[in-house]
């Protein structure tokens, strides 16, 4: 089964933190789709979007947001799929923390899975890792990360220990 994983976000000007996830789906063989969808000046659209997800073939959603950050959770409310909020620090944010209270304090029942502020990165490893519960390759390559991260580690020790 090929899995896809759509990428949102309330603004091109937060693609450069959104394509972190992205190039890390990416790398592990996942396929992407990438779009604005702003809950605020494209309500429709977004209501349209997260409606039509699940048929048009996405399996998660990471849904990255700044600001007042109802993305995540008013796509969450349209849709059965997982949606994992990216709180971003945007240009008129209150230094991050709005985004992240909007995102995180979702009500019983409209579940986000939130990462830190601007850490699309990890939206893109836990979008893999919902994928690879039931998917062996994809679970393989999410083992194989984790394993370079430890080596990773192992090798700033290793050097530290030699200077």
């Amino acid at each position: 089964m090929t899995y896809k994983v759509a990428i949102i976000m309330g603004s091109a000007s937060d693609y450069p933190i959104m394509k972190e996830a992205e190039l890390l789906l990416k790398d592990f063989g996942i396929p992407t789709h990438v779009e604005v969808v702003s809950a605020h000046r494209t309500p429709e659209k977004m209501v349209a979007f997260a409606k039509a997800a699940k048929s048009n073939g996405i399996n998660v959603i990471i849904a990255g947001a700044g600001g007042a950050a109802h993305l995540p959770g008013m796509v969450a409310s349209l849709t059965s799929l997982p949606v994992i909020g990216v709180p971003i620090k945007s240009s008129n944010s209150i230094d991050g923390w709005d985004s992240i209270l909007s995102i995180l304090q979702m009500p019983n029942g409209i579940p986000v899975a939130t990462v830190a502020l601007n850490a699309a990165k990890n939206a893109g490893v836990l979008a893999a890792r919902i994928i690879g519960a039931t998917d062996p390759e994809i679970g393989s390559i999410i083992d194989a990360y984790a394993k370079q991260m430890e080596a990773a580690v192992e090798e700033s020790q290793e050097r530290l220990t030699q200077r």
